[in-house]
């Protein structure tokens, strides 16, 4: 399943004559034979989409895959772009509101109280939209996305990106609380302020009535056995029918529609305001060392903590680190790893989209924390970045 696919008819385009994805793996057999050779044990997916100038000079997509949409994967947290955009999309029909408008979640469940500070917001101690999405990218805050996901509700995050075209998505549940199918509909009271102090809107509470699980490709059963609550272990697959998901085509096509608006990949525009299409950019392209407000500590979530591909570009010693920019959303989770990433060459222009995904879980069993991360899925994103960018560039 290793092809080469033109996109917005680029036949006779001028093309920097980068290799599809599949030559790129086959040609490194050393790095990466041992993965290839059994793709369906690591559930090995890649996309790559080189950016090039067609014969008028308009930019389109080179695109090469290897394996894609060969069976399930769960995206963890690079469904979080989903929330971002759609957050952002939300907040631009509500008159007034700002990326900076304080919001006060109200308790929906037991045990909840209301939820109106955030210590990490230097500017003012508060929950706002744009300090959300900041967490989210910066260091995959889970929280964050939780917020945005009641914000925006569940029925509304989907159907956002059902109407541009992204069929796969399925954004079903909040990440790291444990909630039923039904609690995961329901979303809180949020209550909307104004920087400047005076009026305040709210947002109801509501009830999704929203149904949907992932299409029946291969692979929605994972594993051999997972780790229960109590750490029982149920000796049967866990099912991910109705759990989050998306194709690595929607994943990447949805990220080229926000970084590259001007690339048609046959769906329809995003509907966002430039100056909130460029905050979304700029955190996503941010280091966690470089941020202001929020603050990280470098030695806790160093440079490639969330950019997996980064080690690898840098290795190659095809660019200089300040050249590169990278806008990505990374996932883990379950044993999957994956990296949906827009890396730049400030010096020479040249782009490419490259999402790739692996799947190491040895044993077989689920929520066990038993995952190969350091030893396959890390050096395999370094290496898949390492060769393509030497290809590329």
């Amino acid at each position: 399943m290793v092809g080469l696919i033109w996109v917005a008819g680029l036949a006779g385009c001028q093309t920097r004559g980068g290799p599809p994805i599949g030559e790129i793996l086959a040609a490194n057999p050393a790095k990466f034979g041992g993965l290839t050779a059994a793709p369906g044990v690591f559930r090995l997916q890649v996309l790559l989409s080189e950016v090039v100038d067609d014969s008028r000079g308009h930019a389109k997509l080179r695109r090469s895959e290897y394996r894609a949409g060969a069976e399930y994967f769960y995206p963890a947290s690079a469904i979080k772009l989903c929330a971002a955009v759609a957050a952002v999309q939300s907040l631009e029909t509500i008159k007034g509101m700002t990326i900076d408008s304080p919001l006060v979640y109200h308790p929906l469940f037991a045990n909840e109280n209301i939820r109106d500070r955030d210590p990490s917001n230097l500017d003012g101690g508060v929950i706002t939209l744009g300090h959300e999405i900041r967490k989210l990218f910066l260091v995959s805050d889970n929280e964050s996305f939780n917020r945005l996901y009641e914000f925006v509700g569940h029925g509304e995050i989907n159907e956002r990106m059902h109407a541009v075209g992204l069929a796969s998505v399925v954004v079903n549940h909040r990440l790291s609380v444990g909630r039923s199918a039904e609690e995961n509909r329901r979303t809180p009271q949020i209550d909307i302020g104004w920087p400047s102090g005076g009026k305040m809107v709210s947002l109801p509470e509501r009830t999704s009535d929203l149904m949907i699980r992932n299409a029946e490709v291969p692979g929605l059963r994972v594993g051999v056995g997972y780790m229960a609550a109590g750490q029982k272990l149920n000796p049967e697959p866990m099912d991910f029918g109705t759990r989050n998901g998306i194709s690595i085509t929607d994943l990447q096509d949805l990220l080229v529609m926000l970084a590259r608006p001007d690339i048609d990949v046959g769906k329809r525009p995003l509907s966002l305001a430039p100056e909130h299409r460029q905050f979304l950019l700029d955190a996503m392209q941010e280091l966690p060392g470089d941020s202001v407000n929020p603050r990280y500590d470098r030695k806790e979530y160093p440079d490639e903590w969330g950019k997996f591909f980064l080690p690898g570009l840098l290795r190659s010693g095809v660019c200089e680190k300040s050249e590169l920019r990278i806008m990505n959303k990374v996932g883990q989770a379950y044993g999957f790893t994956m990296d949906n990433a827009y890396i730049v060459n400030t010096r020479t222009g040249r782009s490419f989209f490259l999402t790739a995904i692996i799947y190491t879980n040895a044993d077989g069993i689920l929520n066990d924390d038993k995952y190969e991360y350091e030893s396959v899925a890390f050096p395999f994103m370094a290496e898949v970045g390492e060769a393509v960018v030497r290809s590329m560039w």
